[in-house]
């Protein structure tokens, strides 16, 4: 029988061993199935402006009235992603995605059948909003979990299936409108949908111990000490054994909600940077999701060509794609730090949205696409990134959870803002305006965020003086 002290050896070395990130071999399934996730959600949100038309002209609303659709989509994947992380750190990250793209599935589904506004909201808002949330959160977390040294690249890489499925999937269901109406069109992408339960399949965890951890891992990572543990085991023994059995389950019950904690971890709002990082996350929200879902529409008001006017998104996307590859493989250099290249993106994205409303032709309008497809990749491919610096790998499952949470405001007001500013003043081009301003603004907290690490570098110089 093996000593403790080797038997313990061993288990560190494997321990060390299981949460080592490959930078490769099964990560790359993992990076395919986020990809697609990323595709299948936020891409399909992008590509929403072609039902948003159908929609908004079939039950006679205003444009604050169907926008509420895709904002309250968004707001579910914000607000979910929190319990979603909670979810696979109790059950596991592949089941939790599975069950995610059941739910996209019947939302979209459902909607297809919906009677009023009220019960597309429901539907493709709440509902398939929830399933984008429990598969979208945990994906991301395992490819940040599987990559290290490539972690920037890894990200760009996967975000860019938002851009590739936007581009095929906004001219197909342009098609699929004019050949079965908007509610075929939607019975359609709800079978695309279950492809999320392929991506939760691609899952498999980084680390999986049969045994209890050592030490000074579980210590570092909020769980028991071992010694408590292990007087919890003694005590069972030595006592009559419903109490044995009292302990034991006290100790697990312990053990599960440590675990847990490491997924909904509260403590980070008492974080300032994290705190300022989120604050960019609500200003920046606010700004993300509106252009995607008026451009369309604003094309349609300048006399575009309907199908030239999806073109318009398709544009963007590939433009998207091409950002978030080049500027991703930027970032993987270190020329500058991840936070300054990100203000940078920011201010310019906010600049390109403000010009918007200057273009007419399709012409113009594609020079705009160009343009903002490819800073919106250029921000977009960093930023989870950038918050992964903001509070270390170990608490990215929680952090980006609670970044979602927190962002969530500026996700669910950002569309029914700029729609009411277009109701209000009968010009698509005002809710563009509305989201230059709001990322300009989102770049003021990147600023300060760039003062506090250089303050917190100051002091640690400081120390070891």
């Amino acid at each position: 029988m093996d000593s403790p002290v080797k038997s313990g050896t061993v288990r560190e070395r494997q321990q060390l061993t299981t949460l080592t990130p490959p930078d490769g071999g099964y990560g790359w399934f993992i990076l395919l199935a986020c990809f697609l996730v990323f595709g299948l959600t936020f891409g399909v949100i992008k590509a929403f402006g072609v039902f948003y038309m159908e929609i908004h002209s079939y039950f006679e609303a205003t444009a604050t009235g169907t926008s509420w659709i895709t904002s309250i989509a968004v707001a579910t994947i914000h607000c979910g992603a929190p319990m979603a992380s909670a979810l696979s750190a109790r059950y596991s990250h592949r089941a939790v995605v599975m069950i995610g793209g059941l739910l996209s599935c019947v939302g979209m589904v459902a909607g297809a059948y919906a009677q009023n506004l009220v019960q597309l909201y429901i539907t493709v808002g709440l509902l398939t909003g929830f399933g984008y949330a429990l598969t979208w959160t945990p994906t991301v977390t395992m490819v940040g979990w599987y990559f290290e040294k490539r972690r920037p690249m890894a990200n760009a890489l996967a975000s860019a299936g938002e851009c590739i499925i936007t581009f095929l999937f906004t001219p197909l269901f342009q098609l699929l409108v004019d050949h079965y109406s908007w509610r075929g069109a939607m019975l359609v992408l709800g079978g695309l949908q279950l492809n999320l339960c392929v991506c939760g399949m691609l899952l498999r965890p980084l680390n999986t111990p049969t045994k209890l951890p050592p030490k000074e891992v579980r210590e570092e990572e909020g769980d028991l000490p071992l010694d408590a543990l292990s007087q919890t085991k003694s005590s069972s023994e030595g006592t009559v054994e419903g109490t044995g059995k009292a302990q034991a389950q006290k100790a697990r019950k312990a053990e599960l909600w440590s675990k847990v904690q490491r997924y909904v971890d509260y403590t980070l709002i008492t974080n300032p940077r994290f705190m300022v990082y989120s604050m960019f996350g609500v200003f920046a929200a606010l700004g993300f999701f509106a252009p995607a879902l008026f451009l369309v529409p604003y094309a349609r008001s300048q006399g575009v060509e309907e199908y030239q006017a999806t073109a318009l998104m398709s544009i963007s996307a590939v433009l998207d794609l091409t950002g978030r590859v080049f500027f991703g493989w930027v970032a993987n250099l270190r020329l500058v730090e991840m936070v300054q290249q990100l203000t940078a993106t920011v201010i310019l994205l906010g600049i390109v949205l403000l010009l918007c409303p200057l273009a007419s032709s399709f012409l113009e309008l594609a020079a705009f696409s160009s343009a903002y497809g490819l800073v919106y990749g250029a921000t977009v491919s960093i930023h989870i990134t950038v918050l992964a610096e903001v509070v270390g790998v170990q608490r990215l499952g929680s952090a980006l959870g609670f970044f979602m949470l927190i962002r969530s405001s500026g996700g669910l007001l950002g569309p029914p803002i700029a729609g009411f500013l277009i109701d209000k003043m009968s010009d698509y081009g005002t809710g563009f305006l509305m989201a230059g301003v709001a990322l300009i603004v989102s770049a003021l907290f990147l600023l300060l965020l760039h003062q506090m690490n250089r303050r917190a570098q100051g002091s640690a110089r400081k120390g070891h003086v």
